[in-house]
């Protein structure tokens, strides 16, 4: 094994998670995350050499992984799944909490993709305002509005859901 090939080895398997729940987190599926993050790390492979050399080799890649679910979101056969308010939960125990967290899951995977995308940079991924902006490649000011908006959704979605409970 060269020792290019071993360098992306180690890069892949210490970034493969945190990729996969990014991943899961922009698209709502683990088999559609787990095709994400295969071609994200295809092609980090074959742009391996621009990989290590740009500033930050994670956002390079986490920019690949962004394009790879817009692609999937354009296309009409492949769009990505929206959230559905199913039944309710019959038990209001110790299965509140996996309630609370596949309410959320459902009201992130109702935001539209830009909201999404902010969401998950700023706050899952615990990105600046900066560095999300730069890697959807808009403003500050378009990160601080798409935030906003999503977080104003995600409340009235969770209240909603909360006040059902």
């Amino acid at each position: 094994m060269s020792g290019r090939e071993e360098e992306f080895r180690d890069f892949a398997r210490s970034r493969a998670a945190p990729l996969h729940r990014s991943a899961y987190l922009l698209c709502g599926d683990w088999h559609l995350a787990h095709d994400l993050v295969q071609e994200t790390l295809a092609q980090a492979y074959r742009h391996w050499h621009r990989v290590q050399q740009a500033d930050s080799p994670d956002a390079y890649v986490r920019r690949i992984l962004l394009n790879e679910a817009r692609k999937r979101w354009r296309r009409r056969e492949n769009a990505m799944p929206v959230a559905r308010i199913t039944t309710e939960p019959v038990v209001l125990d110790a299965a509140d909490e996996i309630v609370r967290r596949a309410g959320l899951l459902q009201a992130l995977l109702a935001l539209p993709p830009g909201q999404r995308e902010t969401v998950v940079l700023r706050y899952l991924e615990g990105m600046t305002e900066r560095e999300t902006a730069t890697l959807l490649g808009c403003s500050e000011g378009t990160v601080k509005s798409q935030t906003s908006r999503a977080l104003s959704s995600l409340r009235t979605f969770l209240d909603r859901t909360e006040s059902r409970l």
